[in-house]
């Protein structure tokens, strides 16, 4: 399967930021992308002028299918808007019908 990949721009963190694999927790306007391949998303993100992308605490994650990447993005967008800086863990992903 090909990969598929989704892009939020605009993203404002919650209190206390996004926590990062990289970089520790960011906070401010991010740029939130999921990519799909293999059944697995990554999930990163940067700041919303460019830059270097980093990978959110606990991403990778298992995926089913390029569809459940879109829940698993948008659970992460949840995520950077709700800050906290805590690793993410989307909810349960299931294949879509």
């Amino acid at each position: 399967m090909e990969p598929t990949s989704w892009t939020t721009p605009g993203v404002f963190t919650g209190p206390g930021g996004v926590l990062t694999a990289q970089g520790g927790p960011l906070s401010g306007e991010l740029t939130v992308h999921t990519e799909w391949e293999q059944g697995q998303a990554r999930v990163a993100v940067r700041y919303q002028d460019g830059g270097e992308w980093y990978a959110l605490a606990g991403s990778p994650v298992a995926c089913p299918d390029p569809q459940a990447s879109r829940s698993v993005h948008q659970c992460a967008v949840e995520a950077v808007r709700a800050g906290g800086a805590v690793s993410f863990t989307p909810w349960p992903v299931t294949p879509a019908a």
